[in-house]
């Protein structure tokens, strides 16, 4: 990726942060986006601090969808922006309103230190106490300040009163002159004395509330407090688990001048009870997608979410994953349990994405998702057992022409569920970008029944078939196809079985593939170059094979 001039030289700015007194006082406001990016590229913490707390704009959107290749932001400067906001909260040179660092969070223990989505999430919450407490301490100093200036004023007054003309001192003319608040000739009365000692009383007990930074009462404190100015909004996706659950709840429930948003939530190995705590400590606007995983939610435990979430307008995405969703053990009650389910998904609107991963629910797919008025566009249903009733209902529902990701891996095809699978390719052929059949079972003879369903998906980017027992022959015949379609990418495919140790069974499931050692003695290279030459020989330098199961990533194509 070649570098414009500007970049070329923010970076060279940016290298020496010896010189940066210099270039922050006369640098224009244009050039401040290019600046930034140039210190999270080149891992200047120091440039990135001293950039973002004199931002001069209003908005700042940070990482967001990065390029193939791109590292994610080094952990020490995304901390020096964190602290740089805090900090800006007292620089009148910083405009900065709202933060947008959705998707800045990289993999934990990635090349460049990046920061994951649980640290990210915990420096949030410290970020808010910070920024809170500094409020606090600025809301002490103007205390203070306020009860000097009241001690002073106070002080003059009676310097004033006592420096005042008394009575019985002669003035010019004969006559007695008096205080203000004294009729000429009469004495200071006992009642007088008293409300002069009762209004010095109350003086004295407001300067002391005032020496609070508040003035008043603890009541009033916290309403003070409550109605604390937020000065910057913060927009992020969290990571949230058990052992941060504390922290974000605090965050996320204090007043104070930074105010935090969620986009993304995910959540893992957390209860039901928790979960709907936070999710009632978030603003309804703006999150738009929520990922449960690990967490012993049961089918009672998803009924009482659902209504919850439905109270989010703008909600289009649902991924639970391995959170312990049995239908056939509830055995008692099942039709109560899924009529609430069915009626809980229809009253997210807004929903376009559905992922469900182990939660075994064989049979009931019509169940689930006729109940969605509006088509979905993703929809995720590894290791769901689905059975062929589920698979011909998919076919033909009002989600198959408009799907473009769909991921049906481990659930084991045949030639009984084989023709719903080509007519529900067939439908979805227009639209469908990527789509995944790993583990299911799909030997050279049934692959080569769905080629030509699968060589008709026009739009499809993305295929991974990995964990499949097909053999060399199978994956040629597989590449052929491939190369003949023009949008595809990336293909996935499986180790050939002529890859692997004597002793396979002959009809490998995805786990025995998955465990059984290769043969040391062949050159697994030798099945990458083999199918690349098929690649060269048709022209196709823009398709990527792969069979490492670990990296493949379908979003590297977008």
């Amino acid at each position: 990726m070649a570098l414009s001039l500007v970049s070329l030289c923010a970076r060279e700015v940016v290298s020496d942060h010896s010189s940066s007194p210099n270039w922050l006082s006369w640098v224009p406001r244009e050039l401040y986006r290019a600046l930034l990016e140039a210190a999270f590229a080149c891992s200047r913490p120091l440039a990135v601090g001293e950039l973002v707390q004199r931002w001069p704009e209003r908005t700042l959107r940070v990482a967001g969808r990065r390029k193939p290749g791109q590292a994610s932001p080094n952990r020490l400067c995304i901390q020096a922006l964190l602290l740089a906001v805090v900090r800006g909260l007292v620089d009148q040179r910083s405009t900065l309103q709202v933060l947008d660092i959705c998707g800045l969070q990289g993999d934990e223990g990635g090349m460049g230190d990046p920061m994951g989505g649980w640290s990210l999430t915990v420096a949030l919450c410290s970020m808010v106490l910070q920024a809170r407490a500094g409020a606090q301490r600025a809301q002490r100093k103007e205390g203070d300040r306020e009860r000097k200036r009241s001690s002073a004023l106070e002080r003059e007054r009676d310097l004033k009163r006592e420096r005042g003309p008394r009575r019985g001192v002669k003035g010019f003319g004969g006559e007695d002159l008096c205080s203000s608040r004294e009729t000429p000739g009469s004495p200071v009365s006992e009642e007088e004395l008293i409300q002069g000692v009762r209004r010095r009383m109350e003086m004295d007990r407001k300067r002391g509330g005032a020496a609070t930074g508040l003035g008043g009462t603890k009541s009033e404190v916290d309403e003070k407090e409550a109605d604390c100015e937020v000065v910057v909004r913060v927009r992020a996706d969290f990571f949230v688990n058990a052992r941060s659950w504390e922290r974000v709840r605090v965050a996320l429930s204090t007043p104070g001048p930074v105010k935090l948003q969620c986009r993304d939530l995910r959540v893992e190995e957390i209860s039901v009870a928790s979960i709907r705590t936070l999710l009632n400590l978030l603003p309804r606007r703006g999150l738009l997608g929520i990922d449960v995983r690990y967490s012993s939610l049961g089918v009672a435990g998803l009924a009482e979410l659902l209504p919850l979430l439905s109270t989010f307008p703008e909600l289009n995405s649902l991924r639970l994953h391995y959170c312990n969703l049995d239908i056939r053990r509830d055995h008692l009650g099942q039709e109560d349990v899924l009529r609430d389910l069915s009626q809980g998904l229809a009253q997210l609107r807004e929903l376009r994405r559905l992922s469900l991963t182990a939660l075994r629910l064989p049979g009931q797919l019509r169940v689930l998702l006729s109940s969605l008025s509006q088509p979905l566009e993703i929809l995720e249903l590894p290791y769901l057992s689905l059975s062929p009733t589920d698979l011909a209902y998919l076919s033909c529902s009002h989600h198959a022409s408009t799907l473009q990701q769909l991921d049906l891996s481990e659930n084991r095809l045949d030639e009984s569920t084989l023709p719903s699978v080509r007519r529900l390719l067939s439908q979805a052929s227009s639209s469908l970008q990527h789509l995944s059949l790993s583990g299911c079972g799909l030997t050279d003879s049934l692959l080569g029944l769905l080629l030509p369903s699968l060589g008709g998906c026009s739009a499809l980017k993305s295929l991974a078939l990995a964990l499949n027992p097909l053999s060399m022959a199978g994956l040629t015949d597989l590449v052929r196809m491939a190369a003949r379609m023009p949008a595809l990418r990336q293909l996935l495919y499986p180790n050939p079985l002529e890859d692997y140790q004597p002793g396979l069974p002959a009809f490998p499931s995805s786990a025995q593939l998955l465990e059984w050692p290769l043969d040391e003695a062949t050159d697994i290279n030798m099945t990458s170059s083999q199918l690349n030459r098929l690649l060269v020989d048709t022209g196709r330098s823009d398709l990527f094979l792969t069979c490492d199961l670990i990296n493949y990533d379908k979003n590297l194509v977008d």
